[in-house]
């Protein structure tokens, strides 16, 4: 089965296989018959995985049951996923598209792994596995053992389960490869899977699977944002409105409410919750609302000194258009086209970029503000960085005297620091 290599000095010898086949099948031995922990022979996920199992007293010969939950679960389980077929709709059918000359077949679970969306398009008749895998049916750990998607629901963390890697011997021929689908919350709203039976995968049906996740996931996000300030960002402008964007969600009071994984691994902070928009960006609400208004995206630098393209957009719960209620400085504008790389190196000792900034005397911006607070004055000039009395007198006035735009816009100005 395999080969012994001696290591010079007399190291232990370490075995080396000609086939993946081969290097399974002796970790199923050593872990299933004699005992001993595989480490190296398969994955770590697929070994706690064997350990979750056995735990629960599951043998591995036996046949698993893909059974369907009960209709009310399944109702339960279609009515909590249905942003999630929403988001993941289109690129669902892009995927079956790309797919429909292998052998492959597309599933989509809820968090706990009940699925959801499966292909109408039945598998062949010599894969038993598949053609089990229907709307409803459970693919838990706990009832079908080891798989991806199982692995997934009950871990979070994106896994490939090839062949013999799978606990019950009954999916030996099967080849599975999924990842997580979180939501605004942080939590596990689905599990995206690629499964094959009978041949492994023709390609990396791990990093396709991937791919169309995160695709997934950025629009869930968004879609349940729709009070929130979205902040689109990378160090390349090229890259936004694609996979590899850092998309953030930024609520009323200047407190980022999530991450996506782009966003959370470039200012190294957890995806929920992560801190203020100053914090994270070096930028004031104001000045990321600002965003809103620029055609192309502006350039900025992260308190970290990474120089970002930022782009932002803001819609009301019934989809009005705020972008209208932000009235900006008309000296500002977009930076036309990407920098030179000398213009973001040399500048590591000033401030970030500038973006347009808002016009903070604009009656149009102060009662959107009002609006956004539910008429709460104290809440308003809070988000305005101004006094109370000053935000009374400016909406008793009315006008916009010259004396009071002075005194309005140095109020706001105290509040930069």
């Amino acid at each position: 089965m395999s080969a012994q290599v001696q290591a010079p000095g007399g190291a232990p010898r370490q075995p080396f296989f000609h086939t993946p086949e081969q290097r399974i099948a002796l970790a199923r031995q050593k872990f299933f018959e004699e005992g001993v922990r595989p480490t190296g022979a398969v994955g770590e996920a697929v070994i706690q995985s064997w350990m979750r199992c056995l735990g629960a007293h599951h043998v591995p010969g036996r046949r698993p049951e893909f059974e369907p939950v009960t209709p009310s679960r399944a109702h339960s389980a279609l009515a909590r996923s249905r942003e999630l077929l929403e988001a993941a709709r289109d690129d669902l059918g892009t995927m079956e598209t790309a797919l429909a000359g292998t052998e492959c077949r597309v599933i989509l679970t809820d968090g706990a792994g009940v699925i959801v969306h499966a292909p109408l398009r039945l598998s062949l008749s010599w894969q038993p596995v598949l053609r089990c895998t229907r709307v409803g049916v459970d693919l838990a750990e706990s009832l079908v053992g080891t798989t991806a998607p199982g692995v997934v629901a009950k871990t979070g963390q994106a896994v490939a389960v090839v062949a013999g890697e799978h606990f019950y011997e009954a999916l030996s021929a099967v080849h599975c490869a999924a990842a997580p689908i979180r939501d605004a919350q942080g939590r596990l709203a689905g599990v995206l899977d690629l499964s094959g039976e009978g041949s492994p995968f023709g390609f990396h049906a791990a990093s396709m699977v991937g791919l169309y996740a995160t695709r997934i996931e950025n629009r869930l996000l968004q879609m349940q944002s729709r009070e929130h300030l979205i902040v689109r960002f990378q160090a390349d402008p090229s890259l936004l409105h694609t996979p590899l964007e850092g998309l953030a969600g930024v609520g009323p009071d200047g407190e980022v409410r999530w991450l996506n994984t782009v966003a959370a691994r470039m200012l190294s902070a957890p995806a929920t919750a992560p801190g203020s928009a100053p914090a994270l960006f070096g930028l004031r609400l104001q000045e990321l609302l600002a965003l809103t208004r620029q055609a192309a995206p502006c350039v900025g630098r992260l308190p970290s000194g990474l120089g970002v393209w930022l782009t932002a957009h803001l819609q009301a719960p019934d989809g009005a258009d705020f972008n209208h209620g932000l009235a900006m400085s008309p000296a500002a504008g977009p930076v036309a086209g990407p920098p030179a790389p000398s213009a973001l190196s040399n500048s590591s000792d000033a401030a970030p970029t500038p973006v347009a900034t808002l016009d903070d005397r604009s009656m149009q911006f102060i009662q959107a503000t009002l609006a956004e607070s539910g008429g709460n004055i104290s809440r308003a000039a809070r988000k305005l960085g101004v006094s109370r009395g000053l935000l009374y007198r400016r909406l008793k006035l009315g006008a916009q005297p010259e004396t009071e735009k002075k005194s309005f816009h140095a109020g706001t100005g105290k509040s930069r620091g």
